[in-house]
């Protein structure tokens, strides 16, 4: 088996960016050689998060309503409290949905639905450079 790793970065403008970062992802994957295992796809971060959706807009818009009927802004957090930075609502939205995703790699491609991309999420209020691990494993082309 072999493993593959390498780091992506998004610069990010704050509060709820959603980015598809789909053909990142496949690059990275091509770029590998791996044709047959599994792509780990991680956020480090606590205001950060990872999702797969069909990136149109009305979903885009969709996910951003109901994350923020979730997590609203504007209601008091105990982080804000104890830190000042605002950005509790962030962790929560973060938490929910997680810092990573497993996608199983056939043929040397994700495999994803026909309307289902790879999507970073920054909750943050304040602009930031993301980093995205990407991890792929399992076997290469025959040599």
């Amino acid at each position: 088996m072999e493993i593959k790793s390498c780091v992506l970065s998004f610069p990010t403008t704050a509060k709820t960016d959603l980015i598809d970062i789909t053909r990142e992802v496949s690059r990275t994957i091509r770029e590998s050689g791996i044709v047959e295992g599994q792509v780990l796809v991680f956020v480090p971060g606590s205001t950060a998060a990872l999702t797969t959706i069909e990136y149109e807009s009305g979903v885009v818009e969709d996910l951003r309503e109901a994350l923020g009927r979730l997590a609203p802004e504007g209601v008091p957090y105990r982080h804000d409290a104890r830190w000042g930075d605002g950005n509790g609502y962030s962790h929560v939205r973060a938490a929910l949905l997680g810092p990573s995703l497993t996608i199983p790699v056939i043929d040397g491609r994700p495999v994803l639905g026909a309307w289902q991309q790879v999507i970073l999420c920054d909750f943050d209020n304040r602009p930031r450079k993301r980093q995205v691990v990407v991890q792929v494993s399992g076997e290469g082309r025959a040599r």
